[in-house]
């Protein structure tokens, strides 16, 4: 009983937070043109074939990616600002949940762009549609 209340404790936590944020659509409504700038991270490895939160299995070779508000199925670019390499990403998970950072992408994405011995870098993103 302990463990059922203190999942939907953490449910309703990062349900409140993700409520919170202050991501906001472009123009007109459309999410199409929004930039946001921060750091990426990559899924660990206990991830693999976990659900996300669209319900798609999570998989490391996909270019797919978290992000606290954008719609599942929302297209975005990522752009290391260091390096200035981009990778395209599906939205299909709700996260990350860790201060300054952004979104949180696959590990076959985040290799496009970035090395993962890093395990985070500054990028750019861009709804694409």
């Amino acid at each position: 009983m302990m463990v059922i209340l203190r999942n939907i404790l953490v449910i309703a936590f990062f349900s409140l937070i993700a409520g919170c944020s202050t991501v906001q659509p472009g123009t007109g409504g459309s999410w199409v043109g929004f930039t946001e700038t921060g750091q990426a991270s990559y899924y660990a490895d206990k991830f693999q074939n976990r659900k996300t939160a669209s319900g798609a299995l999570y998989k490391h070779e996909l270019h797919t990616a978290a992000h606290k508000k954008l719609p599942f199925g929302t297209t975005v670019k990522v752009t290391n600002t260091k390096n200035g390499k981009s990778v395209v990403v599906e939205i299909n998970d709700r996260g990350p949940f860790v201060k300054g950072r952004i979104i949180d992408l696959s590990k076959s994405a985040f290799t496009r762009i970035g090395n993962t011995s890093v395990g985070l870098i500054n990028v750019k993103i861009e709804v694409l549609r």
